[in-house]
């Protein structure tokens, strides 16, 4: 068995001010495979508590490592965090679109003259449309030729080191001024807004929180992974708004998943978590419900 690590070059913007130059850095690495934007990633959160308003990372040489002897290295706990809210028949996420449909296509009564006796299934089937529950917007929800659910990365979707933004109780907007001081680079930003306490109520798509553009710019600029919100859209949907959606058009055109409806964010630390929100692979569509979750280190008691 065998640890990774990844050897490369790197300079490095600090917010306020700085730079750093690197040659030969050293990083271990999830597995052999890893991405420009993965190493990138795990440089960014390295360097914490410091802020990153950008980093490159160049030459990138994979080393393999034997594993250490069984009991020398200590297991990483984590704790698991839902963020995903539940999807029910009739469920309406977002005002004028339908709820799904879900009934049997094979029953368990039915299934047992199929199969050997003592034996059943229960098949379901759903029709839903894709921006139901807690879901994942893709380039091509906004844009024609944008990627499309199949050609989304792992990389942007899976273990992204995660920064909370507490955005509760004050202004509707997240502006850029408001995300000026958070480290974004190669991360999911989750917009906690506390517009999931009005879930699956006439009041959740009234007022809610959303991005401004000046805010997606910036997310845009500083090289954000992915962006989350836990309210019905990442758009004001206002009616003086006329139907723009700068945030999404800005953030989608950039490549960055956008991750709707997600719930708990309350339960994260502003960093040190990892996100993950995976939509099935289908080609030629644009959102689908993902089962979103962070995980967070906890302390080992015997440490």
């Amino acid at each position: 068995m065998l640890d990774y690590r990844a050897e490369f070059d790197a300079e490095v913007a600090l917010e306020g001010g700085g730079e750093l130059r690197a040659r030969g850095f050293r990083l271990d690495i999830p597995h052999a495979d890893v991405t420009e934007v993965e190493v990138t990633a795990l440089l960014v959160a390295a360097l914490a508590p410091q802020r990153v308003e950008r980093a490159e990372v160049r030459g990138i040489r994979i080393l393999a490592e034997p594993h250490p002897a069984a009991g020398r290295t200590p297991v990483e706990r984590v704790r698991y965090v839902e963020l995903s809210h539940v999807i029910e028949a009739g469920l309406v996420t977002f005002p004028g679109l339908p709820g799904p449909e879900i009934t049997p296509h094979l029953t368990r009564e039915a299934s047992r003259g199929v199969y050997a006796p003592g034996t059943e299934f229960s098949i379901e089937r759903i029709s839903m449309v894709g921006n139901t529950g807690t879901y994942v917007d893709s380039p091509f929800h906004r844009y024609p030729d944008g990627t499309d659910l199949a050609g989304l990365p792992l990389e942007r979707l899976a273990g992204l080191p995660a920064v909370v933004v507490r955005a509760v109780g004050g202004e509707r907007g997240v502006t850029a001024e408001m995300l000026a001081h958070v480290t974004v680079a190669g991360r999911a930003v989750l917009l906690h807004t506390g517009g999931d306490r009005h879930w699956a109520t006439p009041a959740y798509a009234t007022g809610a929180p959303f991005l401004t553009a000046d805010g997606a710019r910036l997310l845009v600029d500083r090289g954000a992974a992915l962006v989350g919100i836990d309210a019905v859209n990442i758009d004001d949907m206002s009616p003086a708004t006329c139907g723009e959606r700068p945030a999404h058009s800005l953030l989608l055109a950039a490549g960055i998943p956008i991750v709707e409806n997600l719930t708990n964010l309350r339960q994260l630390p502003p960093c040190g978590a990892r996100f993950t929100a995976v939509p099935p692979r289908i080609a030629e569509f644009g959102t689908f419900p993902v089962r979103a979750f962070a995980t967070v280190p906890v302390e080992d008691p015997q440490t």
